[in-house]
């Protein structure tokens, strides 16, 4: 009985965190869709990096998070995810990985909130609440 209970409730919690990780996600992708990638073409432009790779922004955060959202393939997309936070993070935020904001906390703290519940979820995979199953392939 405490073996389905504890089992039960794994799963709702991974179900829990993939939902906010992706749909969290899906308002920057959102974002993007309507307004372009054009900031984040700009950033890799000024690092020497060709312009279209800022395209792979809409696999990280439109792609991934609905695989993520949906539990197919969860462990890999995020694992996309992660990457493209490491990315992100690079790219724009590393003046502020010491810095504290304005109300005292880490000023990267949702950045990083991103990165790890993504290295969460890739670690633990999707459970039983999800398109793709327990045993379905990268879940």
């Amino acid at each position: 009985m405490h073996t389905i209970t504890t089992n039960t409730s794994n799963d709702v919690g991974k179900l829990v965190l993939r939902t906010a990780l992706a749909v969290f996600l899906l308002f920057h992708g959102v974002s993007k869709l309507i307004g372009g990638v054009g900031f984040v073409a700009g950033l890799l432009t000024r690092f020497g990096l060709p312009e279209s790779l800022g395209y792979l922004v809409y696999v990280g955060e439109v792609v991934a998070p609905l695989l993520i959202l949906f539990g197919i393939w969860t462990r890999a997309a995020a694992s996309i995810v992660v990457i493209n936070m490491i990315v992100a993070l690079l790219l724009v935020h590393t003046s502020q990985f010491f810095t504290l904001s304005q109300t005292g906390g880490w000023a990267l703290e949702l950045q990083g909130l991103y990165l790890f519940s993504a290295i969460v979820v890739a670690l633990q995979g999707a459970g039983r609440y999800s398109l793709g199953g327990v045993t379905g392939r990268w879940n």
